[in-house]
């Protein structure tokens, strides 16, 4: 007996607010149907005593300490900018009023 129903594709693509093509909804039906049965095979794994991990290869964040350090040459910095206005940058105005 089939869990997932043309209904239910229906469902799912209005809440997606997707436009499916009525002739696509029968073979997004099946492949919905077989995702769940890939799910219920993954839930019949014993997972007991294994830690949760968001990848395969656990990657450590590596940060340094925050420090601040006096420019050498301000001025030659402020010089690569496309345009300045004093000691500062020029940008274009991104904000409306």
């Amino acid at each position: 007996m089939s869990r997932i129903t043309a209904d239910d594709v229906r469902k799912v693509a209005q809440l997606a607010r997707l436009d499916l093509p009525e002739e696509t909804i029968a073979t997004y039906t099946g492949q919905l149907e077989r995702i769940l049965d890939f799910v219920a095979q993954l839930q019949a794994i014993d997972t007991e005593g294994v830690p949760p991990t968001t990848r395969a290869v656990e990657v450590v964040n590596v940060c340094r300490d925050d420090a601040v350090t006096p420019m050498a040459d301000r001025e030659a910095l402020l010089d690569l900018a496309p345009e300045r206005e004093g000691e500062f940058i020029r940008v274009p105005k991104i904000l409306t009023d």
